[in-house]
């Protein structure tokens, strides 16, 4: 069997093509997003949406809806609710603490919901994804919400770019910080949908912050990173569907799986790069720090 007997078979069933079209856009769009994540500091954000839709996803299964409509909509009241909390504490109560509250409450809430209808509901299939059981209608789903997304991402890219970098800049120049990061808030929302229907509730944050960490780790401009995101997020899902298939594992733990040792294989090239570029200095700053020493007594 030759190389490309290997990458077309999978393709020949219905159910692997459309797996592997949902999980390429999910990670293209995740790793879009996950540059502005990364860069503003709401890893813990990600986390607390993706978590937070699940009564979204249950309740629409249960009344026969679009589950991606009550994801969306959970995914946009867990931001709201954060910012009420947050401000209504007046202070007392920091962001981190207020996401910590509302996500778990809202997770409680969907694993109540699936309790209490066991039936309608297959909670594996939510909390860990079912990507080889993706329909046409869940595909369309997937495409155009994440079309969605990227699009505004690109459009409004530069005013994103600046709110995260510096806000008062931002506002100093007639932007509104508060709309830029509520449009995030409700992007990133809507990009937790759509990543989990390919890994499910409990990995979509790894979807939304590890290609954005590991552009970061490779490049210090912004722009490349939102290039080199994307495509390391895309070759490393094609690289876990690929493998889930032929060796029988899960898709969605093979995805996730694949990036996080590409993180860690940049993190070890990094870190061997930055030491050898070290090195040298280091031993003549060493070197000079000796002879002033041993040169001290003399004078």
């Amino acid at each position: 069997m030759t190389v490309l007997d290997l990458l077309l078979d999978p393709l020949t069933y219905g159910f692997m093509a459309r797996a592997t079209a949902t999980v390429v856009v999910a990670a293209a769009v995740c790793g879009l997003l996950s540059c502005w994540l990364v860069l503003v500091g709401w890893s813990l954000m990600g986390d607390a949406v993706s978590h937070s839709v699940l009564p979204g996803v249950v309740l629409a299964y249960a009344v026969g809806a679009p589950f991606a409509v009550g994801a969306s909509v959970f995914g946009l009241l867990c931001v709201v609710l954060v910012g009420l909390v947050r401000d209504g504490g007046r202070g007392r109560v920091k962001e981190d603490a207020a996401i910590g509250v509302v996500f778990t409450t809202l997770f409680a809430l969907g694993l109540v919901l699936v309790s209490v209808t066991p039936s309608q509901v297959d909670l594996g299939h939510i909390v860990f994804g079912n990507v080889l059981g993706i329909g046409t209608a869940e595909l369309a789903q997937v495409l155009v919400i994440g079309a969605l997304v990227a699009l505004v991402l690109l459009v409004k890219r530069r005013d994103l770019t600046l709110y995260a970098f510096d806000p008062v800049h931002a506002h100093a120049i007639g932007l509104s910080p508060r709309l830029l990061g509520a449009l995030l808030l409700g992007l990133l929302a809507l990009t937790a949908v759509v990543a989990l229907q390919a890994v499910g509730v409990v990995l979509v944050v790894a979807m939304l912050i590890i290609p954005g960490v590991t552009a970061a780790l490779l490049t210090d401009r912004f722009v490349r990173r939102l290039v080199l995101a994307p495509s390391v997020a895309v070759v490393c899902s094609l690289v876990g569907v690929y493998t889930s298939y032929y060796t029988d594992t899960s898709t969605a733990g093979a995805v996730v799986l694949a990036q996080g040792l590409a993180f860690g294989v940049v993190l070890v090239v990094t870190r061997l790069r930055v030491a050898r570029q070290a090195g040298p200095g280091r031993t003549r700053r060493s070197d000079r720090a000796a002879n002033d020493d041993v040169a001290a007594p003399a004078a």
